[in-house]
């Protein structure tokens, strides 16, 4: 090993590890993507050049790792000790508090009033993280309080949580908080899920508690966690400061996230008046949480009033509202979406959950009704959290129902032994479900699909369903398909709210006067849509297809359409064989254009287009692969001397090629301008031939 690599290692560590804090913690990064991911590259391969120089606070070591065989026990130095709870959700519960630590401290009445320190309780799983010398060396779990597991590897995951401390750190400091998931990557990680047809997570808390514990630390940083700070454990050589917020603020300057959502307040009043404030913005919140937490923020306060058991006087929690509760499931609607997509609706017994009156809740679709076995008549759980739309997440189990509340068909099997015994129960209800997706949509009465692998069910209606009415429109309207400027989504919601336009054809029919009658158009933005409708009559058969919206036909689908049939009524008439004709047309999206030109409400909006005056010039067929570089993909990455990106894409495409936004070893060529970035480095890497702007017009000459 040289010292120059030593040194290249140090330097970049501390870099990676700089970028890291201001992107996870800071959310104010100083490079792009690209740039990280270059330093990082360097490092993994000096790392791999010189093991030696692999440390434990390496960026490199918060990927993946081995599979563990188990969790190891570890025992805390100091105990993780919980905090008593405060139920009474008014301001009586923070009063009540405040009285007990007076009390405790002796304090008469007229006494100055107590500072505490006030912050959020975060509705995750507890954790402790020790750092020696300012390196992360253990993280383990609460556990029973004396005896957690180590879960090290799985926390390194977390790019919130720093593997070196920042600035001049204590020989030993270990950092108390709480592992939790933000409501948007808990919400992604369950659409992923139902498209894979895969089982759904019922809560954040519960999916960041479980991933966690997971032994491949590879599936931990699939799940995006995230953390926060809110006190310490043992601490060694440290002169800390006198009170609690003074503790958070220097663990913010060590690098440490810690929520922003809090206060030093003094006495009751200010208790009451923090509770208040994190309820009326609890929606806006990006994670779930319980309640807050008030704790005494004298440290020298704090030791005087010492334990009760195994909870301290000085701190206690402040609950909200839940924001899960159980209710029955009354019946089961449909809701047709924008894209078509069937919702089933659970129509519930109203219920106070989150906050607000629940009656409706989301069922996500038929396989996920059935993985939850829930029919109608059922006790269900309902959970409500933040602005994130009500779901049903799961059924009581008929042993749990009381006999007086026992539908009809529980009644069957609740009986006196299965009261006294549950479990024996579970194996006796089979589930026989008394709900079935409908046939045709409700909203225009097409055929509702299901296509092969898909878990949702869609109306084939399109652009002639009137639940999917200002999604078609604003569709048709795109620049890449029929370009009506100023067609944007408040306007639709005017035209389409007040009955305007009921079907793409009506756009043709807007005048002047009736467009300058809107909220907020003015005659001059009145006439420029109208010469932008007018100008959008004249089109190509590629960018017509694109906007009627059929599924799974994008732009250059499209374009292979319009190509390999030269004419609009071949396509429609064309059978799901002959579809499969065309290039990179498969089964599933043969099915789809098969499916939309059946209908005829869908036939008939296409000649009422062609009526209003839409055309584009029709040719002879065109054989996919008698065009010269079909079967041949091309990247486009920078900045061309002459050509726009799209215009290049566009030459290409008509010489048969397929454009693809990313390189790989099925990459033919990538098509290279100034400032290639990334996609250029990978292109020399995997040996894929590159040229300029000149050679691809030659290229392109050569073929003609």
């Amino acid at each position: 090993m040289t010292q120059d690599a030593a040194q290249e290692a140090a330097a970049l560590r501390a870099q990676l590890n700089r970028h890291a804090h201001l992107y996870y913690v800071l959310d104010a990064p100083e490079v792009p993507d690209a740039e990280y991911d270059r330093l990082f590259q360097r490092l993994q391969a000096l790392e791999q050049a010189h093991p030696e120089l692999l440390t434990p606070d390496s960026p490199t070591q918060r990927v993946g790792g081995r599979v563990l065989d188990g969790l190891r026990p570890v025992r805390h130095r100091v105990p993780m000790l919980s905090i008593q709870t405060e139920t009474d959700t008014t301001e009586a519960g923070a009063r009540a508090f405040d009285a007990r630590v007076r009390r405790e401290l002796g304090l008469a009445p007229d006494a100055p009033p107590v500072d505490y320190s006030a912050e959020l309780k975060f509705d995750g799983l507890a954790i402790n993280l020790r750092y020696e010398d300012g390196v992360l060396v253990l993280g383990s779990t609460r556990g029973d309080g004396e005896t957690g597991e180590d879960v090290t590897q799985n926390l390194r995951t977390i790019g919130q949580i720093p593997l070196r401390l920042q600035g001049d750190a204590p020989p030993v400091l270990e950092v108390r908080g709480e592992v939790y998931m933000r409501r948007d990557d808990f919400e992604r990680l369950n659409e992923r899920q139902r498209e894979q047809g895969e089982k759904t997570f019922i809560n954040p808390r519960n999916t960041a508690a479980g991933a966690i514990r997971q032994l491949d630390p590879a599936l931990v940083a699939a799940r995006k966690l995230s953390f926060f700070a809110y006190g310490l454990g043992e601490v060694q050589g440290w002169d800390m400061p006198e009170t609690h917020s003074g503790v958070l603020d220097a663990l913010e300057r060590f690098g440490v996230p810690v929520s922003s959502e809090r206060i030093v307040g003094a006495g009751a009043d200010a208790l009451v008046a923090f509770h208040q404030r994190i309820a009326a913005k609890r929606d806006e919140l990006p994670f779930d949480i319980d309640g807050v937490v008030y704790k005494v923020d004298s440290l020298a306060l704090q030791r005087q009033l010492g334990f009760k058991t195994r909870e301290p006087r000085w701190a206690v929690a402040h609950k909200y509202p839940a924001q899960e509760q159980v209710t029955r499931l009354n019946g089961i609607d449909i809701q047709v979406g924008r894209t078509g997509k069937l919702t089933p609706v659970a129509k519930l017994e109203p219920v106070f959950v989150g906050g607000t009156t629940v009656s409706n809740a989301t069922l996500h679709n038929l396989f996920e009704l059935r993985r939850k076995r829930a029919r109608v008549g059922d006790r269900v759980i309902v959970r409500r959290a933040g602005d994130v739309i009500p779901e049903v997440v799961g059924v009581v189990p008929p042993a749990w129902v009381p006999l007086a509340e026992a539908s009809p068909d529980e009644e069957a099997v609740v009986d006196a032994a299965a009261q006294v015994n549950p479990a024996a129960l579970a194996p006796r209800v089979p589930y026989v479900p008394n709900f079935r997706m409908p046939r045709q949509c409700p909203v225009c009465g097409s055929a509702v699909v299901r296509e092969k692998g898909e878990v949702n069910h869609r109306c084939t209606g399109g652009i002639a369903c009137a639940a999917q009415r200002k999604q078609a429109i604003l569709h048709y309207a795109q620049r890449r398909a029929l370009d009506i400027e100023g067609l944007g989504d408040k306007l639709v919601d005017q035209l389409v709210d007040g009955g305007i336009v009921r079907s793409l054809p009506d756009l043709y029919r807007l005048g002047l006067t009736a467009l300058a009658a809107l909220d907020r158009m003015a005659e001059k933005s009145a006439a420029n849509l109208v010469a932008a409708l007018e100008a959008s009559k004249t089109t190509t058969l590629a960018r017509f297809l694109f906007g009627l919206g059929i599924r799974h036909v994008g732009e250059s689908t499209a374009k292979d359409l319009a190509r390999h049939f030269g004419r609009l009524d071949s396509i429609m008439d064309a059978t799901e064989g002959q579809l499969l004709e065309v290039n990179d047309v498969g089964p599933v999206v043969a099915q789809s254009i098969h499916t939309f030109f059946r209908q005829p409400h869908n036939r008939e909006v296409v000649e009422q287009l062609r009526a209003a005056g839409v055309h584009w010039e029709e040719g002879e067929p065109v054989a996919g692969a008698a065009l010269p570089l079909a079967g041949q993909t091309f990247v486009i990455t920078g900045t061309l001397p002459t050509l726009s990106r799209e215009e290049a894409k566009e030459k290409l495409e008509a010489a048969g090629a397929k454009v693809a936004g990313s390189v790989s070893k099925k990459t033919t060529c990538v098509v290279a301008g100034a400032e290639a970035g990334s996609k250029l480095d990978k292109a020399q890497a995997l040996g894929v031939r590159v040229i300029d702007e000149a050679g691809l017009l030659d290229l392109l000459a050569a073929s003609n």
